[in-house]
């Protein structure tokens, strides 16, 4: 298969369900380093890399094999993130975030997990990488799964929402709200796909073979506010 999707996250963001999708158009990786490199580089162990299988190697992908490359950066509402995977230790070493707790989040007032750096990271333009990143918002994902098929030239993605509804402290998701508001407000005024900073909008009037979709409500009441907790 010629194509290559590098899926980037800050973790619990979708990015599995992303690469599972994709599995059937091309060779997928799945990438949890904080940097993305100016030049792009192989992961893990690819071409005699040392490095942990989800950080990219230090080893740079030749020119003229760029073309084969999706770099996708997935990203999801930070709070819901956390609650998903930001209590595993092993997870924050993946993501090469300090090491701390929840409680010393909330108890501090402060990103401690560094989620809005790894997020602008990817996000912000960079004149020097010889690559283009395509930022993807997760809450949108399943509305215009399509727009990605369109933008990769490959078939339907049929990716459907499994989330399930968990129980939490309302007040501790309040003060997590304060400490994110920032981030959340910004991701939440992008489009759904961003690439270098410009917002892109996919023409509808590309075909899709066989397309198939499921529609989902998302709206700003729902992506700042509910956040889905119940």
């Amino acid at each position: 298969m010629s194509k290559v999707f590098y899926v980037c996250s800050y973790g619990g963001s979708g990015s599995n369900m992303l690469c599972s999708a994709l599995n059937k158009y091309g060779e997928t990786k799945h990438i949890h380093s904080r940097n993305p490199p100016d030049s792009l580089e192989y992961i893990g162990k690819e071409k005699g890399g040392n490095t942990y299988m989800e950080w990219f190697n230090g080893i740079k992908i030749p020119e003229n094999e760029l073309h084969k490359y999706n770099v996708i950066f997935i990203y999801k509402n930070p709070i819901q993130a956390i609650y998903s995977r930001f209590k595993n230790l092993w997870h924050l070493k993946h993501i090469q975030s300090p090491n701390c707790t929840l409680e010393e989040v909330i108890e501090q007032n402060k990103d401690l997990y560094e989620i809005e750096d790894f997020y602008n990271n990817y996000t912000t333009f960079n004149k020097n990488r010889n690559y283009k990143i395509y930022c993807i918002k997760y809450e949108e994902i399943f509305d215009k799964q399509d727009d990605l098929s369109r933008l990769f030239n490959i078939g339907h993605l049929n990716l459907e929402k499994k989330e399930s509804k968990r129980n939490y402290d309302s007040e501790e998701v309040d003060k997590l709200k304060l400490i994110y508001e920032n981030l959340m407000e910004r991701q939440y005024n992008n489009n759904f796909i961003m690439v270098n900073n410009n917002q892109l909008v996919i023409s509808n009037n590309i075909p899709i073979k066989n397309l198939s979709i499921k529609t989902h409500i998302s709206n700003k009441k729902h992506f700042l506010k509910n956040l889905n907790f119940v």
